[in-house]
């Protein structure tokens, strides 16, 4: 009951100080698992989505909160935890190294002779290696250390919630986005059903720049875009630039 008596002030808090609009540009709010993901440019920029979040969306979906911040004093964690069901991701945690996995070897029975050695005796040619094969997303979830930052947010994604990330990895300054992480890319490709949204938060940084603790009451919104999707074969880079590029997209619409 007093989570969610917060949890209604907030909202009044919130959309009294920034207005809180949601502009649903690309997408319909509706109740499918997402990933959403936006640019970072302060703490504030957690509830922010949060408040623009219809109900239907809001208790579906968790926000990551960075853990060494969010748990610094018991009313942070107590607001995190009960009110914004947000996932603590530890950003001291080591990132795992990437997982390689390759096709079986061919059964059958073994050769008497190198295939170099059947084929200069005017045998077959030897049959090509096959490719490595690709990991399936449940492999590549399967694999991950419980150690490796995403893992909750996996296990959040797993029990069929909806997320809110930032592939920045941390604020912010400049008018555009940093080089997006590769925390966006991993996820995409262990969860192909699940719908990205990007996001632009607008104005959030001049309600609490970095290093104030009192908010100043400035319009704010959320632009909600056209979902994308990790096509088949591209590249982390490729994938995460094209990604930021549809977050950047979203500031003049």
């Amino acid at each position: 009951m007093l989570a969610k008596l917060m949890s209604f002030l907030l909202l009044g808090i919130v959309r009294f100080l920034t207005g809180s609009q949601a502009r649903w540009y690309g997408c319909p709010p509706k109740a499918e698992q997402r990933i959403y993901f936006a640019n970072h440019q302060s703490h504030a920029d957690m509830v922010l989505i949060w408040a623009a979040l219809p109900e239907e969306l809001r208790s579906i979906t968790r926000p990551i909160a960075a853990k060494d911040y969010w748990t610094k004093t018991p009313f942070r964690q107590w607001i995190t935890t009960a009110v914004f069901n947000a996932v603590y991701v530890d950003r001291q945690a080591t990132p795992a190294r990437p997982v390689a996995l390759v096709a079986a070897e061919p059964t059958g029975a073994p050769a008497t002779q190198s295939d170099a050695d059947t084929a200069a005796a005017g045998g077959p040619d030897p049959s090509p290696e096959a490719p490595p094969r690709a990991p399936t997303p449940e492999e590549l979830r399967s694999a991950l250390p419980e150690s490796d930052p995403l893992a909750p947010l996996v296990r959040a994604l797993e029990s069929g919630d909806s997320i809110v990330i930032f592939p920045e990895g941390t604020r912010g300054h400049g008018d555009e986005p940093q080089s997006f992480k590769s925390g966006l890319f991993k996820l995409a490709q262990m969860f192909p059903q699940v719908v990205l949204v990007p996001a632009w938060i607008n104005n959030v940084q001049r309600v609490m720049p970095k290093g104030e603790v009192v908010p100043v009451p400035i319009l704010c919104s959320v632009t909600f875009g056209a979902p994308i999707q990790l096509e088949a074969g591209e590249e982390r880079r490729p994938f995460l630039d094209r990604a930021r590029r549809a977050v950047i997209a979203l500031r003049e619409v």
